[in-house]
C-alpha cells in the first residue's frame, strides 16, 4: 500500500483539530473537507486508471478533493525522490521548463553530415606546430606561441621537436626516413664555496713562519665553473614509445680555482703554492641505445645500451651513482608495472680535481655487475619496491697509483699501507612512494664477501656489513616536513678476521639535505691517522676512511655512520623554495679510529649538522636555477677528540652559491 495513503487518517485528524494547539483557529481557507478515516481499499480493489478524457476527474465525473496542506508544501518531484521506486496513483509529474538561450549572433553547430568523411588525423606533431607557428609568424593570434629561437621551449629543430630533413643532408650521411631527430643541450654550472674544516700544518714547510701546531687555519675557498654540452641523434616517434635507436654524447669542461691557508693541502710538493688553478675536459656520456622488441600494445619493451652512460642503483644514490663504461639490458613488463636492469660496468679513472671521466688513462681493474627489479604498487598501492643484487670485483691490490696532485690513492695509506683485492656482494631492498599521506623512501643493504688483505692484520678477512636508511615526509599545503635516519655498521674489532664497516662503491646520496649539508658536502681529512686519507668523501655521507671516493678502493674497516635528522621544504612562492635541515651524526664504532691514531677513548658524537638553503627559479622551470645555502657543523665530543685546535673552533661552516643555466 502506498505510504501516502497510510498517512491519510493521521492527516485527516490533524485537519479536524486545526493541526495545532492554541487560541488561534486554523486558516479555514486552507482547510480540506472532511475525509473518512476508513482505510483505503486494497490495491487489488482500486478503480481502474483513467484511460481517456480528463485525467483530473474520476470515472463518475467527480473532481478530486483539494490538495492537503502537506501536499502543497512538498514539491511532488521531491516526493518521488523520497519514495524511490514507488509512485502515487494518478500522479503525473510535469515536464521541466523549456531551456532558452540568449546569445545574439551565435552560429549554430554544423550537422554531422556537413563534415567530410575522408579527413585523416595528423600523423605527427610537428606539422601541427608548423600550422600554429609558421615561419612568417603573420598570425597575431598565436604570437604567444611563436617565441624567440633562443627560448628552449620554442618548438625548433635543435630541441628535437621537428625531424631532420634527410634529403638536405650530404649523401655520405646514412640517414633514411622521416623520423630522425636531433637534440642539443647546454648547461652552465657555477659554484662559489667558502668553507672551513680542520687542515694540517705542512711537515716540511709552512705557509706562515713559526706555525708549528698540528692543525692550521681552517678557511679556504673554491670557485668552480662547468660547461656541459650534450647532443643526441634519435630515430623513432618517441612520444608514446621508446626510440628505435639513439646515439648520445656529452662533454663536460671544468675550470676551478682553490685557495687554502696551508702548504701540502693541494699538492704533495712542499714548494707548491697554497692556491691552484686547474681545468679538464671529460666525457660523461658516449653510448648507443638500441630498441630490441616490444611485447605489448602498451609498448612494454626491451632495449640495450652500450657505452659510457649514467646509472643509479637505487632511488637515492646510496650505493652506486655514476657515469661509467658499461653494457645495460633494460625494459619493462605489464604496462610498466615491472622494470628491470641487467648491467655490467668497467670503471673508468676520474680526474682528481674535477671528478670527470678521464679517457686518457687505462680503465681500472674494477668491475660492477648489477641486476635489479622494480615493481609498482608493492606491497601496497602507491609504493614501488626494488630488489637488487650487485657484485663488485676489484683486483687492484698490486697497483700503486697517485692522483694528479701527487698524493697516493691506491693503496690507501692506512694500517699496513698495502693494497687489497676484494669481492663484495650487495643484497638490497629499496622502496619509494607513499603510504597514505606519508611520502616514504627506504633502503636496506647487506654487504658480504672477502677481502684478501685486511689493512690492520694483512690477513684475509670476511666482509659482513649492513646499511639502512629511511626518509619520511608529510605535505601540508605549501610545506613539507621530513624525518631522516641512517645507519651504516662500523668495525668493532679491527684485529679480527671479519670486517663489519659498510662502504659503498660510488655514493652520491640525495638525502638529508644532500650537498647543502656540511658533512655530505665537505671531505674531512683524517689528520694523524693516515696520510692523504679522509674520514668521509666529498658529496658522500659514509665514514669510510678512503683515500678518495673517485680513485680509491672501498674500505670495510671503518667506524660506520649514524644519522638522525629533521627538515622542511617551504614553497614560499612558485619560484622560491626554502629548505632547512637539522642532522645529528655519530660514529657507529670508534675502535678503528683509536687503532689508527693510537688514541684511546675517542667519543662517538660527531656533532650537529645544520643547514638552510634557498632555491629560486625565476621562470618556474629548470632553465635558470639559483641556489644559496649555508651549513654549519657544531662539533661533538668525538670530533673534538680527533681535531683539538688551539684556539678551539666552536663551529665549522660551508657556504654554497650555485647558478645553473640550461638550454
Amino acid at each position: 500500500m502506498s505510504g501516502a495513503l497510510l498517512l491519510l487518517p493521521f492527516i485527516a485528524a490533524l485537519g479536524a483539530t486545526g493541526g495545532m494547539t492554541g487560541d488561534t483557529p486554523p486558516d479555514t481557507a486552507d482547510a480540506p473537507p472532511p475525509i473518512s478515516a476508513a482505510p483505503p481499499p486494497p490495491a487489488d480493489n482500486l478503480p481502474p486508471p483513467v484511460t481517456s478524457g480528463d485525467p483530473s476527474v474520476d470515472e463518475n465525473g467527480t473532481p478530486p478533493p483539494p490538495p492537503l496542506n502537506w501536499e502543497r508544501r512538498v514539491d511532488p518531484s521531491l516526493l518521488d525522490q523520497i519514495l524511490e521506486g514507488r509512485r502515487r496513483p494518478g500522479y503525473q509529474p510535469g515536464l521541466p521548463e523549456a531551456v532558452t538561450q540568449e546569445n545574439p549572433g551565435a552560429i549554430r553547430a554544423l550537422p554531422p553530415q556537413a563534415f567530410p568523411t575522408d579527413t585523416l588525423p595528423i600523423p605527427d606533431r610537428w606539422r601541427l606546430i608548423t600550422a600554429f607557428c609558421p615561419v612568417e609568424q603573420v598570425f597575431i593570434a598565436v604570437r604567444d606561441v611563436c617565441r624567440s629561437r633562443l627560448d628552449p621551449y620554442r618548438q625548433n629543430f635543435l630541441k628535437g621537436d621537428r625531424p631532420i630533413n634527410v634529403e638536405s643532408l650530404p649523401s655520405f650521411i646514412p640517414l633514411h626516413g622521416d623520423d630522425w631527430f636531433f637534440t642539443l643541450s647546454a648547461t652552465s654550472d657555477t659554484v662559489v664555496e667558502p668553507r672551513t674544516f680542520p687542515l694540517p700544518v705542512g711537515v716540511q714547510t709552512t705557509e706562515r713562519p713559526q706555525s708549528t701546531d698540528v692543525f692550521g687555519r681552517p678557511a679556504s675557498i673554491v670557485f668552480s665553473q662547468s660547461f656541459i654540452i650534450g647532443a643526441a641523434l634519435t630515430k623513432g616517434m618517441t612520444a608514446f614509445k621508446p626510440p628505435d635507436v639513439e646515439y648520445r654524447v656529452t662533454l663536460a669542461y671544468n675550470a676551478s680555482f682553490v685557495d687554502v691557508p696551508e702548504r701540502r693541502i693541494l699538492s704533495v710538493q712542499p714548494s707548491a703554492p697554497s692556491h691552484r688553478f686547474d681545468h679538464f675536459i671529460g666525457v660523461q656520456e658516449l653510448f648507443i641505445d638500441k630498441h630490441l622488441a616490444n611485447d605489448s600494445d602498451r609498448y612494454d619493451f626491451h632495449s640495450i645500451r652500450i657505452g659510457i652512460q649514467p646509472f643509479q642503483s637505487d632511488f637515492r644514490g646510496f650505493l652506486f651513482n655514476d657515469n661509467q663504461l658499461g653494457i645495460r639490458l633494460f625494459g619493462n613488463r605489464d604496462g610498466n608495472r615491472f622494470q628491470y636492469n641487467l648491467a655490467a660496468f668497467w670503471r673508468l679513472e676520474k680526474d682528481t680535481n674535477s671528478g670527470l671521466n678521464d679517457l686518457g688513462q687505462t680503465p681500472r681493474d674494477d668491475f660492477v655487475f648489477i641486476a635489479n627489479l622494480y615493481r609498482q604498487d608493492l606491497p601496497i598501492p602507491g609504493l614501488t619496491s626494488q630488489i637488487s643484487l650487485i657484485y663488485n670485483r676489484n683486483r687492484e691490490g698490486d697497483e700503486q697509483k697517485a692522483d694528479h696532485n701527487g698524493f697516493p690513492t691506491r693503496p690507501s695509506l692506512i694500517g699496513t699501507l698495502r693494497g687489497h683485492d676484494y669481492d663484495v656482494y650487495y643484497v638490497g631492498y629499496n622502496a619509494d612512494g607513499r603510504v597514505g599521506r606519508i611520502n616514504l623512501t627506504a633502503s636496506v643493504y647487506g654487504a658480504f664477501g672477502q677481502d684478501r688483505a685486511n689493512p690492520i692484520t694483512d690477513r684475509n678477512a670476511r666482509i659482513s656489513a649492513f646499511f639502512g636508511a629511511f626518509e619520511a615526509s608529510y605535505d601540508h599545503n605549501w610545506m613539507r616536513f621530513r624525518l631522516s635516519g641512517l645507519y651504516a655498521s662500523g668495525d668493532g674489532d679491527p684485529y679480527d678476521d671479519v670486517e663489519n664497516g659498510f662502504d659503498a662503491i660510488f655514493e652520491n646520496p640525495q638525502f638529508a639535505g644532500a650537498d647543502t649539508s656540511y658533512w655530505i658536502r665537505q671531505s674531512i681529512p683524517f689528520i694523524g691517522g693516515g696520510r692523504a686519507v679522509s674520514i668521509n668523501g666529498r658529496n658522500g655521507i659514509l665514514n669510510s676512511l678512503r683515500s678518495s671516493k673517485e680513485q680509491g678502493q672501498s674500505n670495510f674497516t671503518n667506524p660506520g655512520t649514524i644519522l638522525l635528522g629533521a627538515g622542511g621544504d617551504f614553497d614560499l612562492t612558485p619560484e622560491l623554495r626554502l629548505s632547512t635541515n637539522f642532522n645529528h651524526l655519530w660514529f657507529e664504532n670508534t675502535a678503528i679510529l683509536g687503532a689508527l691514531r693510537n688514541q684511546a677513548n675517542i667519543g662517538r658524537d660527531i656533532g650537529w649538522d645544520t643547514s638552510v638553503s634557498a632555491i629560486w627559479r625565476p621562470h618556474t622551470n629548470q632553465n635558470i636555477i639559483m641556489r644559496l645555502s649555508a651549513a654549519a657543523l657544531i662539533p661533538g665530543e668525538g670530533f673534538k677528540d680527533l681535531f683539538t685546535n688551539q684556539p678551539r673552533y666552536d663551529a665549522y661552516y660551508s657556504i654554497l652559491a650555485n647558478v645553473i643555466f640550461s638550454f
